[in-house]
């Protein structure tokens, strides 16, 4: 699971989520990537359970970048308390993630491998994402 070493602050506000990404948002390290066409919270568990079932469907061949990082701590009261005395305490860690933001990345495998690797890691997500080549996003040769 993946999680900051340290933060400056403990806990942060929650943000909002307009507009396209305008950084990660081309293939840069592999030859297959998988775009977010929504803007979502990107859980830690959710990240690990898409690493998992895309490089067990490549079975150890080619290799996996993952270019989203759970760096946002989301907090949370415990049940049944009543309002005010505070900010609840972290209890996960998310991934800013807006449309357009290429979230994993694929090399040394064809085409037809990637994609379904692609696709089993997109079920593991809660929004729409969509498989692109380094060459239709124009990423550097």
């Amino acid at each position: 699971m993946l999680l900051p070493k340290r933060v400056k602050y403990r806990r942060v506000q929650r943000g909002r989520l307009k507009g396209k990404a305008t950084r990660g948002n081309t293939v840069t390290y592999g030859d297959f990537g998988l775009v977010a066409t929504e803007p979502a919270w990107i859980t830690s568990n959710q990240i690990e359970a898409a690493r998992i079932a895309m490089t067990r469907y490549i079975k150890r061949g080619g290799q996996v970048w993952i270019k989203i990082f759970p760096d946002k701590p989301i907090t949370e009261k415990p049940a049944e308390t009543r309002m005010g005395s505070g900010k609840g305490s972290p209890e996960y860690w998310v991934a800013v993630v807006k449309p357009g933001r290429v979230m994993f990345e694929i090399a040394g495998v064809d085409r037809e491998l990637a994609q379904e690797a692609m696709r089993l890691a997109a079920m593991k997500l809660p929004i729409k994402c969509k498989f692109v080549t380094k060459e239709e996003m124009g990423g550097e040769q």
